[in-house]
């Protein structure tokens, strides 16, 4: 009897043993997914270097129509005629990004700083406080940046995260704003009510406010209207609707300086141009004060109420196709 209870004992540890090795393969292999294909959520990102962080909304793929249908008040002709379109799904920062995170980038003295061969490097420094007395540290948003110091800010991030962060495309950002909506203002056709959502000319006293202390938008983005007119990765063009693709739609990539697309309006605009559907292009003017010989393609002296947020793409670009992102936009 005690001969069959020990071997009987024998075989349960071996059960046990081999039940164990089992379990334990199986919660491998997940583990190692999801470290290539994040889960689609919202998600906090670390800025490597600081104590800083943003958040990331999932934004789910759709149809929807882009641009104005003719019936809008305070229409403009470059927003028709209205579009379907189809976008796949990605992220989009929750907030605009802000002077504090910026200035981690600034500050990086391990990246060199305003030289043209290097594949990354930092802009030159303001040679006057492109804030205007209106705030920097403590959550208010990066502004006077041009379309490439936000480029450039993505690229940096890449290599700091190896995640891939760039500006939306126009549709994607209205698509964003929009949030399944079909009306002027994401929250109606009021423009009363847009003082709960928005900073703007009414209510900013011409300034920009620290970032997310109005309502968010449906799809729990802040500051999509009013506040900073956004970048978008765009290049302006007026009649874009009509030869735009109706699937993941971009303006064709384009070597000028301007016009690029801006969406969002900002604190200086009046409620009829802080619309979800309403454009906006840079204009060779916002340097004009710029006393620098060629002019600075870093800061922008007439565009203090200029920013950007991001967005990080539901499909993964590998290393090559990042950097030929990068090349394209940056070089």
């Amino acid at each position: 009897m005690k001969a069959l209870k020990k071997k009987l004992m024998k075989r349960s540890r071996l059960a046990i043993g081999l039940l164990l090795f089992v379990l334990l393969q199986t919660m491998i292999v997940p583990v190692a997914i999801c470290q290539d294909i994040p889960s689609f959520t919202t998600y906090t990102q670390n800025i490597p270097g600081s104590k800083l962080s943003f958040k990331m909304m999932s934004i789910p793929a759709g149809k929807f129509m882009m641009g104005t249908n003719g019936n809008t008040k305070n229409q403009n002709e470059d927003e028709g005629p209205s579009k379907e379109v189809e976008l796949s799904a990605f992220w989009m920062g929750a907030y605009e990004v802000t002077r504090d995170e910026l200035d981690v980038f600034l500050k990086d003295e391990a990246t060199s700083q305003n030289v043209n061969v290097d594949a990354i490097t930092r802009p030159s420094p303001q040679y006057v406080d492109l804030t205007w007395g209106m705030g920097k540290e403590g959550g208010f948003p990066a502004n006077s940046m041009s379309q490439r110091t936000a480029l450039m800010y993505c690229k940096w991030l890449y290599e700091k995260t190896k995640v891939f962060y760039r500006l939306p495309t126009e549709a994607e950002w209205e698509y964003a704003c929009k949030a399944g909506t079909t009306t002027t203002y994401f929250f109606g056709n009021d423009a009363n009510k847009l003082s709960a959502y928005a900073w703007y000319e009414k209510n900013s006293h011409n300034k920009y406010q620290k970032v997310g202390q109005k309502l968010a938008n449906p799809w729990g983005l802040y500051d999509m209207l009013g506040n900073m007119l956004e970048w978008t990765l765009d290049h302006y063009i007026p009649n874009a609707y009509t030869d735009y693709a109706a699937v993941d739609p971009k303006a064709p990539f384009n070597t000028s300086k301007y016009p690029k697309s801006l969406r969002g309006g900002s604190y200086m605009d009046n409620a009829a141009d802080v619309r979800s559907s309403k454009r906006f292009h840079s204009d060779p003017v916002w340097n004009k004060r710029d006393p620098q010989i060629p002019k600075s393609k870093w800061w922008l002296t007439e565009a203090k109420n200029v920013g950007f947020r991001l967005l990080r793409p539901i499909k993964t670009p590998s290393e090559e196709e990042v950097n030929q992102f990068f090349n394209t936009y940056l070089n």
